[in-house]
């Protein structure tokens, strides 16, 4: 199959766990009926971005949310990317989004390997490493359609990581972001084609809904973008989803009519996954 759909699903993030829960449940139906083969939930889906809340938010492997999004996928017989959730293993935290297929079976699991320390003269200031612990894993899963990238927001300013996932066979890279009001306007779109451009990829990039009334205030704005790096969808900073029909056979013909993955000058620099 060269085509298939992908929902972004841009939900509000209150601090009641159980309503986030449900309220992702609850789109992921809508869209499934609408013809969405995947679903794709926002950084932290089910706790409020902040550091302070990551612990008490958490869960381990097999917990509230997790077991929601599985059940989910299952009986809508829908791919989900669940966003990320605060994951708890041995006494750390880690920022971790699990992808599960249409039978519910969990197939691929990433935990943000940078973690976001910024102080910006002005601006924002944020500090996941005083709570979360860094993955370690670049992380893609298979489907019937193609080969599939995942990495968490951050994760999306290194290049070295999507230039990885693409020299693996990844076409699609999907990117769970929170993405603030002062990074947010400045880099989100120009990451997102950036990072579509440099791999000849499709890039998915889906954030929380704004609330002024939070500590944190998203910028919002999923988004796709197209392997010629054309903004393709996105969204305003409200709730709400859209359906992107995603074009593999696209990919393909930007890759033949400007190869660049094929003039990668192996023989002076080189890419190198740690083992």
């Amino acid at each position: 199959m060269n085509k298939f759909k992908v929902a972004l699903l841009q939900t509000d993030v209150c601090d009641d766990k159980e309503k986030n829960i449900e309220n992702a449940v609850r789109l992921i139906e809508r869209v499934s009926k609408e013809g969405a083969d995947i679903a794709v939930l926002p950084e932290m889906f089910c706790c409020p971005y902040n550091s302070s809340l990551f612990r008490a938010y958490g869960e381990n492997e097999g917990g509230a949310a997790y077991t929601a999004m599985s059940k989910a996928a299952k009986d809508c017989g829908i791919y989900v990317v669940a966003g990320t959730i605060p994951e708890l293993k041995d006494n750390k935290v880690y920022n971790t989004s699990y992808v599960f297929n249409r039978n519910g079976i969990q197939i691929a699991k990433h935990r943000k390997m940078h973690l976001f320390d910024i102080d910006i003269e002005g601006g924002q200031y944020f500090k996941e490493s005083d709570t979360l612990t860094s993955g370690g894993d670049v992380t893609l899963f298979d489907t019937e359609f193609c080969r599939i990238g995942l990495a968490i927001c951050y994760d999306i300013r290194f290049p070295e990581l999507s230039r990885l996932m693409a020299a693996e066979g990844a076409e699609v890279i999907i990117y769970p972001g929170a993405f603030n009001m002062t990074t947010g306007p400045a880099h989100w779109e120009l990451s997102f084609r950036a990072r579509a451009l440099d791999n000849q990829v499709y890039t998915i990039g889906v954030a929380p809904a704004r609330d002024l009334e939070a500590m944190y205030h998203s910028y919002g704005n999923s988004i796709v973008a197209s392997p010629w790096g054309n903004v393709l969808s996105r969204m305003d900073e409200k709730e709400g989803y859209i359906i992107q029909e995603i074009d593999l056979d696209y990919v393909k013909k930007i890759r033949n009519e400007l190869p660049l993955l094929k003039h990668i000058r192996k023989d002076i620099y080189k890419l190198l996954k740690s083992k």
